[in-house]
């Protein structure tokens, strides 16, 4: 999406002054193996809200009346480093499901040689960790998705801009776009994660755990402003 885009958006944000900002519920289900492979799979729908914005958007820059594209996102994850394959598909115009397969879990969305997850396998055990920043979320969102790039830049996303905000900053900001209801819709959304381990999970950080699967609860406003990184570390035997 280039220049005239980029102004239409502008355009629109003024129009749809008493639209609401997106939530979307997500979980996403996965299991690591010891090789450093995985598999994951994701199920998202965007709320109702949400999707009459980014169709406004999408229909300003000429795009399909797809609000969440399931081929271009599988396009994109497919090219991104450390993916073996990829295959989400259309359950409605605003929600996909899928898989990914991960060959290298260490190469995932590495951006100019900071890794996003590090994993260590040893006879002992093992260790994933997870570190999402603010520094080089635009660029891992580029790797991702840039559908979804494009759309978080223009909901001032700080994940997508990386601009130092924090919570309560960007939620007057977002508040003065729309208003305070949307800053509430904000501050509820959650995506829940489940993973299982190569391995008798031992200690979590930042979710919790029972034998070799460990859950996280992610705020969505948390990861939109990355005010502090996400830390997520988990250990296994």
């Amino acid at each position: 999406m280039g220049e005239k885009f980029i102004k239409k958006i502008t355009i629109l944000l003024v129009v749809l002054i008493c639209a609401f900002f997106p939530s979307c519920n997500a979980r996403i289900d996965g299991s690591l193996a010891a090789d450093g492979s995985a598999l994951i799979s994701l199920n998202m729908a965007l709320q109702p809200r949400m999707t009459a914005l980014i169709r406004a958007l999408a229909a300003a820059g000429g795009q399909a009346d797809l609000v969440l594209d399931g081929q271009a996102i599988t396009r994109s994850m497919a090219a991104a480093p450390g993916v073996a394959t990829a295959a989400f598909r259309n359950t409605s115009p605003s929600a996909i499901e899928g898989q990914l397969r991960i060959s290298r879990i260490n190469e995932f969305l590495s951006v100019a040689g900071s890794n996003f997850i590090t994993f260590e396998q040893g006879r002992s055990g093992g260790s994933c960790r997870i570190n999402i920043v603010r520094e080089n979320s635009p660029q891992m969102l580029e790797l991702l998705s840039p559908e979804i790039s494009d759309y978080l830049n223009a909901l001032m996303a700080p994940i997508a801009t990386g601009e130092r905000l924090n919570k309560n900053e960007y939620l007057d900001l977002v508040a003065s776009f729309y208003n305070r209801a949307i800053c509430d819709e904000i501050s509820s959304s959650r995506i829940r994660a489940f993973i299982d381990f190569p391995g008798t999970v031992t200690s979590v950080t930042g979710g919790t755990f029972s034998g070799r699967r460990a859950e996280f609860d992610i705020p969505l406003i948390d990861l939109l402003v990355l005010e502090t990184a996400l830390i997520y570390q988990v250990n296994w035997n």
